[in-house]
């Protein structure tokens, strides 16, 4: 990472004020967010006695409110512009925008459905999501189970890992048996 990229506090405080002060949205080092990811993960790292934990603690805390208010004032703006600047976008910006455009896109399907009596359709879109597979792994030990596509599996033992489908993992979720497995490095 070269220096003039690097990211600390004072340089996060000014890009927030900067974009809070602004109308528009506004031209960000492209790798922002990964810098920002780094100078925290480095700062989480770093391990400190008494006093010194406590200002690093508080230092993480402010950088990760700083992070969340920067994010949601540029998602704002990104959702209240009707002439966005699609080049000031990040790419973890666009990540973002490509799932609410996905959820507008369901709307529309789950409406379109319902208005022109496509009963069938719309019972095969939730059969379909019901039986949906997602990772989780188990927080407790669980027997054999039937899932919602009719399959068997198990039994699990504490941390196993498994595939199961959405209604069922959702119910072990729900009851604390079980975490949604997320994809992260």
């Amino acid at each position: 990472m070269s220096e003039e990229n690097q990211i600390d506090m004072v340089s996060l405080h000014h890009t927030v004020l900067r974009e809070t002060e602004s109308d528009s949205l506004l031209e960000i080092d492209p790798n922002f967010y990964r810098n920002l990811a780094d100078f925290i993960g480095n700062l989480q790292k770093q391990e400190f006695d008494g006093v010194e934990n406590k200002i690093k603690d508080t230092m993480v805390e402010m950088v990760t409110e700083l992070t969340s208010l920067l994010i949601e004032i540029r998602l704002d703006k990104i959702s209240n512009s009707s002439d966005l600047e699609i080049s000031n976008l990040l790419d973890e910006e666009k990540f973002i925008l490509d799932s609410q455009e996905e959820q507008k896109e369901r709307t529309e399907m789950i409406l379109s459905a319902t208005i022109n009596g496509k009963s069938k359709f719309l019972e095969s879109l939730a059969q379909s999501h019901k039986t949906k597979k997602i990772v989780i792994r188990f927080l407790n030990e669980v027997d054999e189970i039937v899932g919602a596509d009719l399959e068997k599996y198990g039994p699990f033992k504490t941390e196993d890992i498994a595939t199961i489908p959405y209604e069922n993992a959702q119910a072990l979720i729900a009851k604390n048996i079980a975490t949604k497995v997320h994809l992260e490095d």
